[in-house]
Parts: structure tokens; sequence; C-alpha cells
């Protein structure tokens, strides 16, 4: 059997993603085992601890959110594993949310609830908040689309979350044209947009709609209302950074690259939950679709809820959310599939009477069709034995 090797996880636990990562990490060790853990509970940017400094370890997988933390970890002269993303250039091989996959989802997620106007509220404290708003501006750049970003220098503020931050959001969201879905770059974030939109007496999702990311189930239900959130797979990252540092200890050379994992999709909750076209007929709708797609409806059904001609139904829908109401409704419906897939064990033929198919064959095509792969092959990548990451 050998000796175990000595893993330190410089992880904090005061937040859902960390210890997701740390879910993976156990995730891995249980299959291959052979690994001794230290871990000891801090805080998000926390130096390393005292203890590291005569520890005799093999490996570490590390949160390096800052140059110290960077260089107390080369000091060890041992194996290094990153699942952050707040460093310009990784100093370690690193494993992290893929960003620009999330982002993308935000935008298509408030682009589909009909907004024309849109906002990003980072925090220039983090490289990869920052780097996000970049991104979800892009993905919108390129549908025609503008994105006005809240940036806290901007307005002068020293002191990140207090009250007088708030006010600044606050004043920000007044200045936007309105309806408007705006993104904030992580969940606490999301819940200080919403706060200022009570503040501005602005209406939650009618007015403002709000999304953040990383879906920390506890902060975005205590949110008023619930936030919707992208959902990370933060457990397959802490897995493949177990399987990336197993690797490296046992003698392998791996370039200081960025390793990304997509997300798996979006925790919609009452945040977004309204339909931001000025069409009435189109809204009820998209209402209609979402509140009965599990049920197997197909155009026919929505033109009986909502009478109308086919042809005009047809032609507001690629006017105003840019695809057809047959497209809109598949990919309601897909959503779903890939929620169930990659967050329960129910099999293929449970999803598919669970998201509105008729036959599991139908739900394979449609989904190969959308994503490339099959539903066995999707739910396999965004599991913790998955398939490859990115690399960049």
């Amino acid at each position: 059997m050998g000796t175990p090797r000595k893993v330190a996880l410089l992880i904090e636990t005061s937040n859902t993603y960390a210890r997701e990562v740390l879910h993976g990490v156990r995730s891995w060790q249980r299959e291959h085992g052979g690994w001794t853990i230290r871990l000891s509970e801090q805080g998000r940017g926390a130096e390393v601890p005292g203890w590291l400094e005569d520890w005799k370890g093999d490996g570490v997988i590390a949160r390096v959110e800052n140059e110290s933390i960077a260089a107390a970890l080369r000091r060890q002269r041992i194996p290094v594993v990153d699942v952050s993303a707040a460093l310009v250039v990784p100093p370690f091989p690193r494993v992290v949310t893929d960003s620009d996959a999330a982002t993308r989802l935000a935008a298509e997620h408030l682009v589909e609830r009909g907004f024309e106007h849109f906002g990003y509220c980072g925090d220039t404290r983090f490289l990869w908040a920052e780097q996000r708003g970049v991104m979800f501006q892009g993905h919108l750049e390129r549908i025609g689309k503008s994105c006005t970003v809240f940036s806290p220098r901007s307005r002068g503020l020293r002191r990140p979350g207090g009250d007088g931050e708030v006010r600044a959001i606050a004043r920000w969201l007044e200045e936007l044209p309105r309806p408007a879905g705006v993104l904030a770059c992580y969940d606490i974030r999301g819940q200080q947009v919403l706060e200022a939109c009570q503040l501005a007496g602005l209406r939650v999702p009618d007015e403002i709609a709000v999304m953040g990311v990383h879906n920390d189930e506890l902060i975005c239900d205590l949110c008023s209302p619930p936030l919707t959130s992208v959902i990370p797979d933060a457990r397959r990252a802490g897995y493949e950074a177990a399987s990336l540092l197993a690797r490296m200890m046992a003698g392998e050379r791996v370039a200081a690259g960025v390793r990304t994992v997509p997300p798996v999709g979006i925790a919609c909750r009452q945040s977004t939950d309204v339909v931001a076209v000025s069409d009435p007929k189109v809204a009820a709708a998209v209402r209609f679709m979402r509140e009965h797609a599990h049920e197997g409806i197909g155009v026919p059904d929505v033109l009986r809820a909502v009478p109308m001609a086919r042809t005009l139904l047809e032609r507001r829908f690629k006017t105003l959310l840019r695809r057809t109401p047959h497209e809109y409704l598949m990919r309601t419906r897909l959503e779903r599939v890939r929620l169930l897939l990659a967050t329960t064990d129910l099999s293929v033929g449970a999803v598919a009477e669970k998201t509105g198919f008729a036959y599991q064959e139908y739900l394979s095509v449609a989904f190969r069709r959308a994503t490339g792969l099959t539903p066995k092959a999707f739910r396999l990548r965004h599991r913790t034995a998955g398939g490859a990451i990115r690399e960049s």
C-alpha cells in the first residue's frame, strides 16, 4: 500500500463554493485513497496557517487569493494546485469555474426574458469579478446589446460592503433604463443589489431583474426576493484539482495553466421571474410555456391558451426573443434536462418523463442536437469522475 501522501487543503469553509470544492476533493480521495488530509478552518483570503512552515507534506490544494499566499506556497517546494482565479498570472496549475460559460448562460437567461437593457455589478477587489464583467458585456455585444457597469472606483467608495456602497449601487440602478436585467459578479453582490433596489424603490423583477453567480442556496434564499444564480460545478472542480495534484505528486510535469470547469446551469428564482416584453400576447405565451413545458405541450397548446394566428406568434417571437416558439419551448425543456442530469441520479427515462418528452429516444436526439453530447455523456462530464475540462 505504501505510505499515504500528506495533502494540505488551504480552502476556506465560509462559503458554499469552497465547501463544494472540498466535497469534490473528498470524492477523489474516497475513490483512490492514499491521502492523509490536513484541513484547518479559515476564511477567504486568510494567510497561510502557521503550521505550514514546519509541515512535512507532499502536496497542497489551495485558494491562492494573493501574492503573499503564493510566496508562502512556493517556499514549500512541493506540488500545488490553485482553485482560485484571484491572480492575473497563475503561479501554479489552476482549476476554476469557466466564467465565460457562466456569463454566457446569464446573458442568455436575461435576453430570453425579453430584456433590452442590461447592467453588471462587479467588485473591483477581485480580478475574476472584473473579468466576468468584460465577458458578460462581450456576450451581449455579440447580439447587438449594450451593458452598463457599476464601478466602485468611479464613485469614490473606500469601504466595500457598507451602507455607502449599497447607496451607490442604488443611485446607479436609478440611472439604468428600465426594465433592466442585472448580473452581479457573485451572490453576495446580488444580495446587495437587491437591497439597493429596495432602497431606491425599484420593483424586482418587474423593473430590475437580478441574478448572481455561485448559487449559494442559503444566501439566495435569504434574499428578498430569492435570487436567481448560475450554478457552478464546484465539486467537479475539486475532484479535478485532486486528480491533477495526484499526477504532480507522482512526478508528472504539469504546466501552470488554467483548467476551466463549465457550470451546470441556472437556478431560477423570483428575482428574474418576469417576462420583460412589451407584447402582452408574447408575454402570456412565454409564461404558459414555462409553467407547462414539463407536461409535453406543443405550440398548438400555446395557441389554445393564448389565441392568435400561428404565423403572427412566430413572427413576434423571432422579433422579441430571437427564436421561434418551438425553439423557446424546446430550450426551456432542455434547461431542465441539463439540471436533472447534472444534479440527480434519475434515469434518462425518468428525466424524459419529468421534462415533457414522450420517449427517452426523443430526449436523446434533441439533447444531442443541442449540446453535441448524449444525456449519459453529459452526465459523466458533469460528475466528479467526468470527462475532459478545458485548458487555456
